[in-house]
This record gives structure tokens, sequence and C-alpha cells, in this order.
């Protein structure tokens, strides 16, 4: 579902019936791959994916637009993210649709709090996104 759902339309024309798995290695343009060889590339999805920009500029909540930069911007003005409550609060009120929006078709709540933690850190000076 998810493969279908952020397919461009041309992409979408080669697309096989098959089991892809989710590509979130950063050096690599791959985004979905099966096992008979088809593979789809960053330019073949509608959206950009955060595992695939350079670390500090991606993309961690697609549902509910939770990023890096924002994320990064928060800590240095407050002194913290409150992203991770923000993604909770949606979720709880049942407004996630991270099995279409996020490209792993999987929950994001994990990604946006390793995000966060990174940010902290980075933002504290012991070392840049």
């Amino acid at each position: 579902m998810t493969v279908k759902a952020l397919l461009t339309e041309v992409a979408l024309r080669r697309l096989e019936a098959a089991d892809y798995r989710f590509c979130a290695g950063r050096g690599c343009d791959v985004v979905y791959f099966a096992g008979g060889g088809s593979t789809f590339v960053a330019g073949d999805v509608r959206v950009r994916v955060g595992q695939k920009e350079p670390a500090g500029l991606g993309t961690v909540c697609y549902c509910f637009g939770e990023n890096e930069v924002d994320i990064a911007e928060e800590i240095e003005r407050t002194g913290d993210s409150l992203a991770v409550d923000r993604v909770r609060t949606h979720i709880a009120a049942g407004r996630c649709a991270c099995e279409v929006r996020n490209p792993k078709g999987a929950c994001c709540l994990g990604d946006v709090m390793s995000a966060v933690e990174r940010l902290r850190r980075a933002v504290k000076g012991v070392a840049r996104p």
C-alpha cells in the first residue's frame, strides 16, 4: 500500500506484484527494492525521503510535518523540543496515517524520538546533525 501511494505516476506504471522492501541507507538512491531486481529510486517517489536527505535536513514525521530543521530550531530557541509529545497527541487522537504517508510504511514515533535526541546533542555542541 505504501509503495503504491508514494510512487509518481510514471514510476507506478513500472510497479510489479512483489514484496517490496524499504532501503534506509543514506548513501543509496534506492528507496524500494524487490527480490526480483525491481527498484524505485528517490526520484520515483512523490515525497522527499528523510533517510535519503543530508543529516539534519530530513522529514521525520510525514503525517504531522515534523522535520529535523524545525526540531533543531525549536531546541535552539527553547532548550528542548516537544515534537515527540505533539506526535503522541496526534496518534492518541487517531490521526496517524504512517502506513500510507511515511515512506517506511511504519510508525514514525521512533524516528521522531531518535531525531530529537540526536538534535539535542548536536545543539548542545556535542556534534552537528
